[in-house]
């Protein structure tokens, strides 16, 4: 498939936070009306076929399929302008993708964006420059990538998620616990949310006592507009001073855990500034549970709303095979994934994808969702298969900043989805999927909430 070049003005709307998740809201939500917003000074090439389709509209959120199909057969390199006012290419075949991910042209440092101050102030994680977060592995390139990275990697190694497996199980049971006998929940702010959240707090070391602080905080960052005015920020600059605090604690008595660990490594020998590890212990806890959030709950969802495929990984499970829950997760992330955007590059010199000429200083933001369903790629890429084997998705990233915690978020996955079809083994949607509320934003993509229905169970001993 040859690349053409990118036609005519993309529409967006407003009121959108350009780095909060881009999930789908409600069919027939009585939201603001999608304004469109000028892609840039590309003219409609001649054989681009039908409407341009309206991006980060609410109708696109709930299901923004359609509209990458549209882009990967028509621009699949588009400098569009988003609803906070930045512009950006946007690319979406996979092909490119992966390529983008992987040039060390596209930096991740935001000194490199080329566009006015206002405009560098509305991309990133809301309130981590004022609370002087910025430091941390989306944010930076080699050498200092490569040096963060080394030092946190250590927490992520297959040796030490396999040890952390008992803890998820007993949390997953623990949370479940709680609504079991009810025959009802919303697993997003029963299950989903408070489950990565005490998982990373546990590998932080966080104590047990402070957990129910940082779900708070948490709560309020993943809401994004749903909050009071400036919430988020509040809560980001409120989770720095805890972190200040923490960093403090554990030089005085470090234990067996992340934060830690990165006071180890710096009082032997390696340079971590105290921004540094608050910065890194930032990103581990903002990244490593939004992701895993979106992951169960689209990933429930999408079980919910396919039926024959949920049936297969039950009588799989049932049977003591664990082959197509491993397949599954990975087809999960594809079909529907936790991110739709990977985070911001930011172009250091002139360079080309996809046949368009990209200037320095321009942000870059790749499309995960478009590429993993991108028909060069992968046969039937509209299809959920929970049994595809050649399934190399960009689902986590690609290059060297693939996600740090991707063998964690998998295993949390694997156990969220296994023992709810385990111990609510009639499982069922409480709620039609049109009437579902997505959030709204750019960069990830979840429900709002999850309503569900079954059979009351008893409590488990």
């Amino acid at each position: 498939m040859t690349a053409t070049k990118a036609q005519g003005p993309v529409k967006s709307r407003d009121n959108v936070d350009p780095m909060q998740d881009q999930p789908p809201a409600p069919a027939g939500h009585a939201g603001n009306t999608p304004a469109a917003c000028p892609a840039g000074p590309h003219d409609p090439a001649p054989e681009a076929k039908g409407p341009v389709p309206e991006l980060f509209s609410w109708e696109f959120a709930t299901d923004p399929y359609p509209a990458y199909a549209w882009l990967r057969e028509h621009a699949p390199v588009r400098k569009t302008r988003l609803p906070s006012g930045v512009e950006a290419w946007l690319v979406t075949r996979y092909g490119d993708a992966k390529q983008a991910l992987a040039d060390p042209r596209l930096s991740k440092n935001p000194a490199h964006h080329g566009q006015p101050a206002h405009a560098k102030s509305k991309t990133g994680i809301p309130g981590e420059r004022s609370a002087n977060l910025m430091t941390h592995l989306l944010n930076i390139d080699p050498p200092d990538h490569t040096r963060l990275r080394r030092l946190v990697s250590k927490a992520f190694t297959p040796r030490r998620v396999a040890e952390f497996a008992p803890r998820v199980q007993e949390l997953t049971d623990r949370l479940i616990d709680q609504f079991a006998e009810k025959g009802q929940a919303d697993l997003i702010h029963d299950f989903a949310f408070p489950l990565p959240i005490y998982a990373i707090c546990d590998l932080l070391g966080v104590p047990r006592e402070d957990q129910d602080d940082f779900r708070d905080w948490a709560g309020m960052m993943i809401r994004h507009g749903g909050g009071p005015r400036g919430g988020v920020a509040r809560s980001v600059k409120k989770m720095r001073g805890y972190l200040a605090e923490l960093i403090h604690r554990k030089r005085l008595e470090p234990g067996d855990d992340l934060i830690s660990g990165l006071i180890r490594a710096s009082d032997h020998g390696e340079h971590l500034t105290e921004n540094e590890a608050a910065a890194m212990a930032f990103i581990l806890l903002f990244a490593g549970f939004e992701t895993t959030v979106n992951l169960i709950g689209n990933g429930t969802y999408a079980l919910l709303t396919h039926p024959e495929q949920r049936e297969r990984l039950q009588d799989s499970l049932k049977s003591g095979d664990t082959g197509l829950l491993e397949t599954g997760i990975e087809e999960l992330l594809r079909f529907d994934g936790p991110v739709e955007l990977a985070t911001w590059r930011y172009a250091t010199e002139p360079l080309t994808v996809g046949g368009e000429d990209i200037a320095a200083g321009d942000p870059v933001l790749v499309v995960l969702a478009a590429a993993d369903r991108d028909p060069e790629r992968f046969r039937y890429p509209d299809t959920l298969d929970l049994s595809r084997r050649d399934n190399q998705h960009l689902g986590y990233g690609h290059g060297i900043h693939y996600c740090l915690g991707a063998p964690l978020a998998r295993l949390e996955g694997q156990t969220a989805l296994a023992t709810l079809l385990r111990r609510l083994p009639d499982l069922r949607l409480a709620a039609e999927p049109g009437d579902l509320r997505w959030r709204g934003g750019l960069i990830m993509r979840g429900l709002r909430t999850l309503p569900v229905e079954f059979a009351p169970a008893q409590r488990s001993k």
